[in-house]
């Protein structure tokens, strides 16, 4: 197993890991934005208003993309397994 065929299998994992971590965060992300914001405007400093919605889209997009993260995991651990042969040369 040379260093190459390492930080290519390394770099594949985190790949994945970086979009299915952005699957999750970048609907938060937004719905925190639009909560800061009507904050702002309304002045409004309740902490339970920034979180409650946050969770509530991140546990509604698990539901939704939990399943489409499942199979990309699924594939990228057969895809590795599989090829347990070549990378041991």
């Amino acid at each position: 197993m040379t260093p190459e065929t390492v930080l290519t299998v390394f770099q594949q994992a985190l790949e994945l890991m970086v979009v299915l971590i952005l699957i999750v965060l970048l609907p938060a992300l937004v719905v925190g934005l639009m909560v800061a914001m009507f904050q702002a405007a309304t002045q409004i400093n309740e902490m339970t208003l920034s979180f409650i919605p946050k969770i509530l889209v991140t546990l509604a997009v698990l539901i939704m993309a939990g399943p489409m993260m499942l199979n990309m995991l699924i594939d990228y651990t057969r895809r590795l397994i599989e090829s347990i042969p070549l990378l041991i040369g």
